[in-house]
């Protein structure tokens, strides 16, 4: 990927873009957003760590709410906690709330924060977590190839729908039940009307 001149993308809309293409383009495209129970729960695992704060712990150096940004790819946001290890180990941790769960949009986010990282220390991030604050558990990601090139083509998904100005289709699934957007999406009425046929909107039964 060439080096990007257009807006910035934040980290955050790489995970709103993964969960529900349509979804960040409500948020991110036409600025719309809706608060829910879901979305003030994110917002309050976010505040735990949103300090700004230098501690060491036993050696390793923690930083939160640790300003990112990515000249290559055209990133900007922050990073909820880094931990810089004795032994040189870069190690970021994203902050969710509810239980320990493997969520694909999650690890993209960790992901684009490592490559940030790269950028800004020039040093290798091999690594990181997703701390799940109801259980109060880490689960640990591996930055590989797979998921940096799945990252990459996501930025670039996201670009094309940019340039256009276009919005991605309904999906209509279980996660419209969660989403705090449904009302302005309108999912089920967007479905029935690309399914129907549009002529039969303007047909008038004869009398």
């Amino acid at each position: 990927m060439s080096r990007d001149t257009s807006e910035p993308i934040f980290l955050s809309a790489i995970e709103h873009y993964s969960y529900c293409p349509r979804q960040w383009a409500l948020i991110h495209l036409e600025q719309q957003f809706v608060e829910n129970v879901h979305t003030m729960r994110g917002n309050a695992a976010h505040r735990l760590v949103d300090d700004h704060s230098i501690k060491q712990d036993k050696g390793t150096r923690v930083e939160r709410s640790l300003p990112l940004y990515s000249i290559k790819y055209n990133l900007v946001g922050k990073a909820d906690v880094v931990e810089f290890h004795a032994d040189g180990k870069i190690y970021p941790v994203e902050y969710k709330h509810g239980r320990k769960r493997a969520k694909k949009h999650d690890e993209l986010q960790l992901a684009a924060q490592a490559i940030c990282l790269e950028e800004m220390l020039g040093k290798p991030v091999l690594s990181g977590a997703i701390y799940h604050v109801t259980s109060r558990r880490r689960r640990e990601v591996l930055i590989d190839d797979t998921l940096r090139k799945h990252l990459i083509k996501t930025i670039e998904d996201m670009r094309k729908y940019e340039a256009t100005s276009t919005l991605p289709p309904v999906v209509n699934d279980d996660r419209c039940k969660e989403c705090s957007l449904v009302d302005i999406c309108q999912p089920s009425v967007m479905n029935s009307c690309r399914h129907e046929n549009i002529s039969d909107l303007f047909t008038v039964e004869d009398e």
